[in-house]
């Protein structure tokens, strides 16, 4: 085991997959000589050679275009994005060409699709956003949202792996805040199943990303207050690994679901549905949500505070909920 940060650990992922397999290329804007906005391909071009580390122009249209073709011919490419908020520029090409082509002609199209995403770092609301479910609702897509370096190194080799177009977010506020024992040796974390990171018994607390660091600060300060929470780490909301949802509700009967992206469409409300479909019986007190407000995500530091979900939320919901 060796304790690297979470960029690192999606570093030396991509890094050991290039070397495992002739087929795997990077390509995206200044990811070369530069090594990527954040350095997550820093080294790459000395090692594999700018055929494999590919300089793109400033534009994400044609950046998942050639990323789309070349998996076509058996290739398998790892696009970055600089930040994830402009993959809306390449909305047409992931919508409607990568997703569905399995589903018209049964072509594998095995890319992967990356880049920072969220807030807390103060970089405004063209940095900060979280376009996770702009393609969870999109068939034909996995999307992948890792919150530690184990998982992040596991799913992102997982999903290079993959035969299938995966949307892979790194939220950029843990890049070098965090760091974890990872295995030198060779390892995946299967796409679509989720882990309970902390055991509980009171209020299952549902979440993904940054917000699993939030959520267990907040289970280690109730538990002092006698007040035990389970965190369920989804990792994959794409697919969505149901029966753990399931099962962590049948066992506390209590749910809080937190997320970083805004209300509406988020994540927690599919969530909700799915406890109700399948565990309504189960429930002690309703379902609650934590989110962001349908807002862009502020400039101003003590705004974006204000915007983010914080632990005080957790704090107060949690505790109003074990009384319910």
């Amino acid at each position: 085991m060796a304790q690297i940060t979470y960029l690192e650990a999606i570093r030396q992922g991509i890094w050991e997959e290039m070397e495992r397999d002739p087929s795997v290329f990077c390509l995206g804007e200044d990811i070369g000589i530069y090594g990527g906005a954040f350095k997550v391909t820093a080294g790459f071009i000395d090692r594999f050679g700018p055929e494999r580390v590919i300089d793109t122009p400033i534009a994400e249209s044609a950046i998942v275009g050639a990323a789309f073709g070349a998996s076509l011919t058996g290739m398998r490419p790892v696009a970055e994005f600089q930040f994830m908020d402009f993959i809306a520029c390449a909305m047409n090409q992931i919508s409607n060409m990568v997703a569905k082509t399995h589903y018209l002609w049964g072509a594998p199209a095995p890319l992967v699709l990356r880049g920072p995403s969220g807030g807390n770092v103060h970089g405004g609301p063209f940095h900060s956003q979280n376009p996770e479910m702009w393609f969870v609702h999109n068939p034909g897509l996995k999307v992948v949202c890792p919150a530690t370096a184990y998982d992040a190194k596991g799913l992102i080799k997982a999903s290079i792996r993959d035969n299938n177009p995966v949307i892979f977010f790194e939220h950029k506020y843990l890049y070098r805040r965090i760091k974890g024992d990872v295995p030198e040796e060779d390892y995946i974390v299967p796409l679509g199943k989720a882990a309970v990171v902390r055991e509980g018994r009171d209020i299952s607390l549902i979440t993904y990303a940054a917000m699993v660091h939030l959520a267990l600060e907040a289970a280690e300060l109730l538990a002092k207050e006698e007040i035990d929470l389970e965190v369920l780490d989804l990792r994959t909301l794409a697919p969505l690994d149901r029966d753990a949802i399931v099962q962590t509700v049948k066992k506390t009967n209590k749910v809080i679901l937190l997320h970083e992206d805004t209300r509406t469409g988020g994540i927690a409300g599919e969530l909700a549905a799915i406890i109700n479909e399948e565990a309504f019986e189960d429930l002690d007190g309703p379902i609650i949500r934590i989110t962001a407000p349908d807002t862009p995500v502020p400039f101003s530091p003590p705004q974006e505070e204000h915007f983010l979900p914080q632990l005080r939320d957790l704090l107060d919901k949690a505790r109003w909920l074990k009384a319910f």
